[in-house]
């Protein structure tokens, strides 16, 4: 009751981008808006568009259902239902899904009188999802070129684009994009565990008062020299993620547009510097 009797101060007309008065009122907890309706619009269709597809398949295996893009031959034109055009049907309600949701968050934040980092971060999620199923494919003219929707036939286009450019793991932009990754993970565990530790008693539990952040900047000055603060480390984790998220895209996108054979070949220019050519 707490939690709600809060977001009653929030739940204030205007902030909205479409539709006005209209569609500006909550369903419980969740806010509807404009693009809450074309969020629901958009999803429900596109689910309804894999099951019809699944339905023209031979099995109804939630781990073999896949809804497959057109063939290549197809290029990046329109392929009937049966051969790829429900995969097009359900990506343009896929996008269309994502970006109502991130434009309700935008909506949202403007009622709290709040930034607009949530919907940026998601708008980085969006990007990576564009990249796969609509940029490369554009670049590489053909949407057959983009990933299957299905659990089992997703990872094997994953294992297959993987291995065409013979080994993915020497790929410069997967190893950014993974070493991001990582130091999102190492940056916001070390940030949890010392929030963890600062609200924890001490041991005899005499002392049971939550340490200040004076205490947690003391921590780290004194681990590694340095602290970046309550509010640095939430720029940090958000620097962190998105690059993560920007660079995993960028590796996926040059594969097969910028560059066609092994990516463990791409380093041939290391090997050939001149102060190690003739070793």
């Amino acid at each position: 009751m707490a939690l709600l009797s809060f977001e009653r101060k929030y739940r204030v007309r205007g902030g909205t981008l479409i539709g006005g008065d209209l569609f500006d009122f909550w369903v419980g907890p969740f806010y509807v808006g404009f693009f809450g309706v074309t969020t629901i619009f958009f999803a429900a269709l596109g689910v309804l568009m894999i099951a019809f597809g699944a339905s023209l398949g031979d099995t109804w295996n939630p781990w073999l259902i896949s809804i497959d893009p057109p063939p290549i031959e197809y290029g990046l034109s329109a392929a009937p239902l049966s051969e790829g055009g429900i995969w097009q049907i359900v990506t343009i309600c896929a996008i269309g899904a994502f970006v109502s949701w991130a434009l309700r968050q935008v909506e949202i934040s403007r009622k709290l009188g709040m930034g607009l980092h949530v919907p940026f971060a998601f708008a980085f999620a969006i990007l990576a999802y564009i990249t796969l199923v609509v940029i490369r494919p554009v670049l590489m003219g053909a949407w057959g070129h983009a990933f299957p929707y299905g659990i089992w036939s997703h990872l094997d286009w994953v294992n297959n684009v993987g291995y065409a450019y013979g080994n993915f793991h020497y790929n410069p932009a997967h190893m950014i994009a993974i070493t991001f990754f990582f130091t999102t993970c190492l940056a916001l565990a070390l940030h949890g565990s010392l929030i963890l530790s600062s609200t924890n008693p001490t041991d005899d539990g005499k002392d049971a008062n939550v340490r200040t952040p004076e205490h947690e900047d003391t921590f780290f000055r004194d681990l590694i020299g340095y602290s970046i603060g309550t509010l640095g480390i939430h720029r940090l984790g958000l620097f962190l993620a998105l690059s993560a998220v920007f660079w995993s895209a960028v590796c996926i996108v040059v594969s097969g547009t910028v560059w066609f054979d092994a990516w463990s070949g791409w380093w041939e220019w290391y090997t050939n510097l001149p102060w190690w050519a003739d070793l």
